[in-house]
């Protein structure tokens, strides 16, 4: 297909999408997978019009990926509520942390012992995965600022940081392939890409976030009256947490994420949203016990409230055009069965085992803990690392291998989860 048609082709999906919103909310199909569904039939599948191969575009995709990802990590972390309490992101960070640890060993075992990749390979494999995706699973996640769902903000709160700290998995085994500076180094890496990388990560996304949320509410204080561009303040803000962060080895997606909750956070302190709420998420309901966010009318503009509009649209559209190229990329016929085995162990045993362990002894109720098992959601943060290792010069056998497994596992939670969503969160979570 030339460019040509690549204008046509989105621009009448955008079409399509703007115009069918109240249809689509309605039917039992989420976006993602009407956009599969075109890329399947367009691509190698059935009409093969195009084919994008990611061993051969690996440098492209990893660019529209990692775009894609930071804007819905920056869009993610500006909806979290107002204050910041200890007792509300205990599950995100168990899940983002402890479950991750989890299913990266589980994964890479399974890859090891009954798929027969090389250990490297495996535990790249399992870094790959582990990830919950923050652009492909807005159907469960945080609807707008201030959205108090403990169940949406618990599934938001989880993939804008474990698409972080994913990151020293994917290096460690790229390690043991001899293809990363890791290699023969378990301490640099246990100190530099593991604590390092992290506690770096959130100190530049506070300090970024925090200085652009005071520095722009001074501006606005100016009289006469002082003009603030939010969308370009966003995105800036984007850029350089993310380019600082990878400058000093720290986890950038990570940094994007912290500097958005700490804008969030300061503005609304700033706006006069109350200090002393305890801000509790009811852990069953989903519902709050007071008032998390200060949104009213007669609240002053901010950086983060007037730029989520615009970075909502850039997600939808990163989302219409790689979900399209993910069909693109798959050919039903060329399916191996280690791809099938892998998605069914992922969703039915790893996903589910390493929440609850990593959930056990928390406050979280059994139907939370359960929704969560499932809604385990892989995309476009797996497609990036897949990618960014395809850069790293992974063997053409081996590379073949992973993204046909990947791939598939992307496709068939799609799918799956996209189908499910509607009927768990109408009447399992709202019963």
């Amino acid at each position: 297909m030339q460019s040509t048609h690549w204008f046509i082709l989105i621009g009448l999906l955008m079409l399509a999408r703007g115009m069918a919103a109240t249809t689509i909310s309605r039917s039992p199909f989420t976006s993602a997978i009407v956009y599969l569904g075109v890329g399947l039939v367009l691509g190698p599948t059935v009409l093969n019009l195009f084919h994008f191969e990611p061993t051969e575009e690996s440098g492209v995709l990893e660019v529209l990926t990692e775009v894609a990802i930071l804007i819905s990590l920056f869009s993610a972390g500006i909806k979290m509520p107002v204050p910041f309490r200890r007792a509300n992101w205990d599950a995100p960070l168990r899940l983002a942390w402890i479950s991750m640890i989890f299913t990266v060993v589980l994964v890479a075992a399974f890859g090891f012992f009954v798929l027969g990749l090389p250990v490297g390979a495996a535990i790249l494999l399992g870094g790959i995965l582990a990830p919950t995706d923050p652009v492909l699973a807005t159907d469960v996640q945080i609807r707008h600022a201030g959205d108090t769902d403990r169940l949406r903000f618990t599934l938001t709160c989880e993939a804008g940081m474990n698409d972080g700290s994913a990151a020293p998995f994917v290096f460690l085994g790229l390690g043991v392939l001899g293809l990363d500076e890791t290699a023969g180094q378990p301490w640099r890496w246990l100190f530099v890409d593991v604590f390092w990388a992290a506690l770096a990560a959130v100190a530049i996304g506070v300090l970024f976030g925090a200085v652009t949320a005071r520095l722009t509410w001074r501006l606005r204080m100016i009289k006469p009256r002082h003009d603030i561009m939010d969308d370009l303040v966003g995105l800036g803000l984007i850029a350089v947490a993310y380019g600082v962060a990878t400058l000093v080895h720290a986890w950038g997606f990570l940094a994007v994420f912290f500097a958005a909750v700490a804008l969030r956070q300061n503005e609304l302190m700033m706006a006069g949203a109350p200090k002393d709420q305890e801000g509790l998420l009811e852990p069953d309901t989903g519902k709050s016990q007071v008032a998390l966010d200060s949104d009213s009318n007669e609240a002053p503009m901010t950086v983060s409230t007037e730029s989520l509009v615009f970075k909502e649209h850039l997600e939808r559209l990163s989302e219409l055009t790689l979900v399209v190229l993910l069909g693109g990329m798959i050919s039903l016929q060329e399916i191996s069965w280690q791809a099938v085995f892998m998605a069914a162990f992922l969703f039915f045993v790893a996903r589910p085992l390493a929440v609850f362990l990593g959930l056990a002894g928390s406050a979280a109720p059994l139907r939370l803990k359960a929704m969560t098992a499932w809604f385990g959601i892989r995309g476009i943060g797996s497609i990036y690392y897949l990618v960014f290792a395809i850069e790293a010069g992974l063997a053409p056998d081996l590379a073949a291998q992973l993204t046909n497994i990947v791939l598939f596992t992307i496709m068939l939670s799609i799918v799956v989860h996209g189908l499910s969503v509607k009927p768990l969160m109408n009447t399992v979570w709202r019963e």
